[in-house]
C-alpha cells in the first residue's frame, strides 16, 4: 500500500488531490499538510511512505523540505508535484534527491503512474520534464574531467548507449521497449545496469554527463 501524505499549501489542490486519488485501491491518503514544517512535524505519527510535494509554499519551499527529508525520512519517498516547468526547479529538485518530478497538468493515469514507480524504489521524469532538463544542459560543461566522462561513459554496452541517447531525448520506458523491440523490464534493467557501471546517483546524472560528451 503507498501511504501518500499531500503537502501543498492550497487547500483546494490538496482535497482536488484526495478526491481524484481516494478511490485508488493501491493507495491511501494518509494526511495532509500546509506546508513543510508541519510536514515533517507529522510524519512520525503519520507514517507516510510517500510525499507528494509542491514546490511553492511560504516560510520552508518544497525543494528545503526535500532536503530535510532525505536527511530526517531517507527511506519515504519524494515526488515533486508542481506547475514550474522551469529548468532551475527540475535540477534543484534533483539535487535535493527527490525521487521524482511531474507537472500538475499531468493526467490522473501519470500521476498514479508516477507514485509507483517511485514506490517501487526507482526515478520518474516524464517525457516533458527529461526534454526540459536536456535542453538546459545542453552546451554546459562537464561537472567531471571530459576524460573522466568519456572513459566512465565507455563502460557502457552498445545497446545502452542507444538506450541513453533516447532517454536524453525524452522518451519514456515503454517507448523506448517499443522503438527497440525490448520489454519495459529490459529497459528498466538497462538503466539499472549504467547507473551501477558508472558509479553516478540517478538517470538525470547519466544524461547530464552523456550530454556533455555529446553522446
Amino acid at each position: 500500500m503507498i501511504r501518500v501524505l499531500l503537502v501543498d499549501d492550497h487547500e483546494v489542490v490538496r482535497k482536488g488531490m484526495k478526491f481524484l486519488l481516494e478511490d485508488e485501491p493501491s493507495l491511501e491518503i494518509v494526511g495532509e499538510a500546509s506546508g513543510g514544517q508541519e510536514a515533517l512535524d507529522k510524519i512520525p505519527s503519520l507514517k507516510p511512505n510517500l510525499i507528494l510535494l509542491d514546490i511553492n509554499m511560504p516560510e520552508m519551499n518544497g525543494i528545503e523540505t526535500a532536503k530535510h527529508l532525505a536527511k530526517k525520512f531517507p527511506k519515504v519517498k519524494v515526488l515533486i508535484f508542481s506547475m514550474h516547468n522551469d529548468p532551475d526547479y527540475i535540477l534543484k529538485s534533483i539535487e535535493s534527491k527527490v525521487d521524482g518530478y511531474i507537472l500538475k497538468d499531468a493526467e490522473k493515469e501519470e500521476i498514479i503512474k508516477a507514485m509507483n514507480v517511485v514506490h517501487s524504489g526507482e526515478k520518474y521524469f516524464p517525457p516533458e520534464v527529461s526534454a526540459i532538463l536536456i535542453s538546459a544542459m545542453q552546451g554546459t560543461t562537464a561537472t567531471k574531467s571530459p576524460f573522466r566522462n568519456q572513459k566512465v561513459l565507455g563502460k557502457l554496452s552498445k545497446k545502452e548507449v542507444l538506450i541513453l541517447r533516447d532517454i536524453a531525448e525524452g522518451m519514456s520506458s515503454k517507448a523506448i521497449a517499443t522503438k527497440l523491440n525490448l520489454s519495459i523490464r529490459t529497459v528498466s534493467n538497462h538503466r539499472a545496469n549504467m547507473l551501477k557501471k558508472t558509479g553516478l546517483n540517478n538517470t538525470a546524472e547519466l544524461v547530464r554527463m552523456a550530454s556533455s560528451e555529446g553522446l
